[in-house]
């Protein structure tokens, strides 16, 4: 009695129509079970278990020469041997597909259809989730991968198996109500797919024309980052809402969504708002662009590249700074290769009394021009800037064109070159010194006054 009542209970909590699929689809299993206990069935069956186990025994003995062989392919590009290796491991796959087909070809010819249906049918699944496998090693993301492969592979499934109407109805009944739109989980996984689908031909569309747009010379390099952001802002954004449109979703439900978000935008993350702002104001006056050499306070490097919330900056050890692109708006910034790459450094130093000014300003000359980087055609420049306590103080001006390169090492190639110098033609370099004498007590000092 108690029983009676739960299978009634559960009964009218589940819909009549899901209970009618459940129902279709359990009599399809219960019709391919009996199926199965036919002779000729159990004998297709047996034969895909022999051409699988003869496949399985052929991988194990062919994968290590396989693998030996691959080793030897070390040359080869990466996306060869990626192809390589997905054949190392589903050997035994593309082995029993192989074979399996003619064994169905055979049996097609030589016996009645019925007989060779279920080996048709089991050849069809292999030969799918062989293709399925190839097909989703082009994406790059592992979780992406798996979910893709396993719901192609429990779709491609269910269409061999002739199923799919009544997956396809029973998806649909577990739905839920949202004002005037009905959700489904039909609906959600229709809109998984084809959002999924427009946002892989979004991103190969935007990888092949930014790579077009960046061998552009023509263009600068702020405005091919701007030209690159814009159009996959554009692609993405048309991607995610052509998909929920052909799905039938309403989106005009979405213009108050996105009318919340943007007040909350506008109070909530000022920063964040701010941040991207400034990286589109960055881009359009072209301030700074990929490869400058710029200075913001302690931090001196080369601009490695602009995002949308910041830019990164590598230093010359190798550091890697995430300036926020506010900071770069509101703050003060040494550009050493905005209008052009010539950078002009000064090093100062100074020599005795006893020697030639003008001898020493040639001297510091021939030693500027002699260093690899400093530039001919911007002739280097020594001036006097004094006379010290100990010494007559110089400046020595040069100018390099590749700051990039590293300020502190060109420095000191140029003092190096300089003490060369100095050394050949007995220029010395004064030191400050200091004379102590030794006084006696005060009566020899009385004497001796």
């Amino acid at each position: 009695m108690e029983e009676d009542v739960k299978r009634d209970g559960l009964s009218r909590a589940i819909p009549q129509d899901t209970q009618e699929i459940a129902l279709g689809l359990w009599e399809h299993v219960e019709t391919f079970a009996m199926g199965l206990l036919r002779p000729w069935n159990a004998y297709q069956v047996a034969i895909a278990v022999g051409v699988f186990v003869f496949a399985a025994l052929l991988a194990k003995l062919l994968a290590p020469r396989f693998h030996d062989w691959m080793r030897g392919r070390e040359g080869w590009p990466k996306w060869r041997m990626r192809f390589l290796v997905m054949i190392h491991r589903r050997m035994r796959l593309i082995l029993f597909v192989a074979m399996i087909w003619p064994v169905v070809w055979v049996m097609q010819a030589t016996t009645w259809p019925s007989r060779s249906y279920l080996l048709e049918v089991l050849a069809s699944l292999a030969l799918a989730w062989l293709l399925i496998t190839v097909v989703t090693r082009f994406i790059v993301n592992g979780f992406l991968r798996s979910l893709v492969r396993y719901a192609a592979w429990t779709w491609v499934t269910l269409s061999i198996l002739g199923l799919t109407d009544e997956a396809e109805r029973l998806l649909d009944s577990a739905a839920v109500s949202i004002g005037d739109m009905r959700l489904s989980v039909w609906m959600v996984a229709q809109a998984v797919v084809i959002v999924a689908a427009l946002m892989f031909a979004a991103r190969f569309v935007s990888k092949t024309t930014a790579s077009r747009i960046r061998s552009n010379d023509e263009i600068s390099p702020s405005m091919q980052v701007l030209a690159v952001k814009f159009m996959q802002l554009l692609l993405y954004g048309a991607a995610f809402f052509i998909g929920l449109r052909a799905v039938g979703v309403d989106l005009t439900g979405l213009a108050v969504l996105s009318g919340a978000i943007g007040v909350g935008l506008g109070f909530g993350l000022q920063k964040v708002v701010s941040n991207l702002v400034s990286g589109v104001i960055l881009l359009l006056d072209r301030s700074i662009k990929p490869g400058d050499v710029i200075s913001l306070g302690e931090t001196f490097g080369w601009i490695n590249s602009l995002g949308a919330r910041y830019v990164s900056i590598t230093t010359r050890d190798g550091r890697e700074y995430l300036i926020p692109n506010e900071d770069l708006i509101t703050g003060q910034v040494v550009n050493w290769s905005h209008s052009n790459d010539y950078v002009r450094l000064d090093i100062y130093f100074g020599t005795a009394y006893g020697d030639d000014p003008h001898k020493v300003r040639a001297l510091a000359i021939e030693a500027a021009k002699s260093v690899d980087r400093v530039l001919e055609f911007k002739p280097p420049v020594c001036h006097i800037v004094g006379f010290g306590d100990s010494s007559v103080d110089y400046i020595l001006r040069f100018w390099i064109s590749d700051p990039t390169g590293g300020l502190t090492n060109i420095r000191g190639n140029v003092y190096l070159a300089l003490w060369d110098k100095f050394q050949e033609n007995d220029i010395s370099i004064p030191f400050p010194q200091r004379e102590v004498r030794m006084l006696g007590d005060a009566a020899d000092g009385a004497q001796g006054i």
